[in-house]
């Protein structure tokens, strides 16, 4: 199991996940998961559901690109 999913137990782990990380920030030993959310077959049948989850989805991934380009610059500072 990859070290930044954590244990889950097996009732757990037979549900699927979206998980978004910043990769950079995992390789440097920071806090990497921008949003871990278990989604089963059956919430994507609600048009209500899948909009929200779009809705997070997007909220993570602006979140992470925040923390690599945060990265790159505070790299690019001590670089100098």
């Amino acid at each position: 199991m990859a070290p930044w999913l954590g244990r889950t137990s097996k009732k757990e782990e037979a549900v699927p996940q979206i998980i978004v990380l910043a990769d950079s920030a995992r390789r440097q030993g920071e806090e990497a998961v921008m949003l871990r959310e278990r989604v089963s077959l059956t919430d994507l049948e609600s048009d209500h559901f899948a909009a929200r989850l779009v809705e997070r989805l997007g909220w993570a991934v602006g979140d992470a690109h925040e923390v690599e380009r945060d990265l790159v610059s505070t790299g690019a500072r001590r670089a100098s």
